[in-house]
């Protein structure tokens, strides 16, 4: 139970690290959002958040994260957005949630990781 609250709260501090440095905008712990919609008129990035989001509702997590990671462009700051707000939402789902999802927490941070990693970022908290 600690390790899991541990987790999410560094889950959580990566996000405000991100959304501070990358796009200068400080969002309070539990009120951390980018809105996707009024950042891009896009058609297909407004598709691929919409389907990432149904997903997650659908607990189809790996599906959902094996499509962000398809999509995922590093040239385009909004696809690392859409990703951070994508570990956001994962990281609220509660414990039982995740576990019928098959998915972590520990698979949350390592897929943040990793999308960072793709925009050469590295934070190590």
């Amino acid at each position: 139970m600690y390790h899991q609250d541990w987790l999410m709260r560094n889950i959580e501090t990566i996000i405000q690290m991100v959304a501070k440095i990358i796009f200068k905008k400080d969002f309070e712990r539990d009120n951390i959002q980018f809105d996707i919609y009024a950042e891009s008129n896009s058609v297909e990035i407004h598709r691929l958040y919409e389907e990432l989001i149904d997903l997650i509702n659908e607990l189809k997590i790996n599906e959902a994260e094996n499509i962000l990671f398809a999509e995922i462009n590093n040239n385009d700051l909004i696809y690392i957005k859409i990703a951070v707000d994508f570990y956001n939402r994962l990281n609220k789902l509660s414990d039982g949630e995740l576990e019928r999802a098959n998915f972590t927490r520990e698979e949350i941070k390592s897929g943040l990781e990793d999308v960072l990693k793709l925009y050469n970022i590295s934070l190590t908290i």
